[in-house]
C-alpha cells in the first residue's frame, strides 16, 4: 500500500511540473535551458513569475553581486531591472515592483551540485 501511495505522489509531482512548464512561455523555457547548461552559481539563477500591473511577468534573479535583475513580459521583452546594480535599486524603470507585485511562484532554480 505504501508503494502505491509513493507512486501516486510521484505521478502527481511530475504532472504538476509538466503543467507548470506548459504554462511558461517558450522564450522563458529557452532561458531555463540556457541557464541549465551553465556551471552552478552561488546564489543560483532563479526565475519567478508574478502578476505586475495586471499581467504575468517573469523575474530573473542574477547569480551574483551588483548585477541587475531582469523583469520580462510573457514575450520576453525586457520591462525593467527591479533591483541590483551598484545602488541595489535597479534601473529605476519599475520602482513599484516590490510593493505592487502579487502571486509569486517559483518557476525554476538552478540546481546546486
Amino acid at each position: 500500500m505504501h508503494g502505491l501511495a509513493a507512486l501516486f505522489l510521484l505521478v502527481l509531482t511530475v504532472s504538476q511540473q509538466k503543467c507548470r512548464e506548459e504554462s511558461v512561455p517558450l522564450c522563458i523555457q529557452q532561458m531555463i535551458e540556457d541557464f541549465s547548461r551553465q556551471p552552478p552559481r552561488h546564489p543560483p539563477y532563479s526565475i519567478y513569475s508574478y502578476t505586475y500591473q495586471g499581467r504575468t511577468v517573469y523575474y530573473v534573479q542574477p547569480p551574483c553581486c551588483d548585477q541587475l535583475s531582469k523583469l520580462y513580459d510573457a514575450d520576453c521583452n525586457l520591462i525593467c531591472a527591479p533591483d541590483g546594480g551598484i545602488t541595489g535599486r535597479g534601473d529605476g524603470r519599475c520602482p513599484d515592483f516590490y510593493t505592487t507585485r502579487t502571486h509569486e511562484q517559483l518557476i525554476w532554480t538552478q540546481p546546486v551540485h
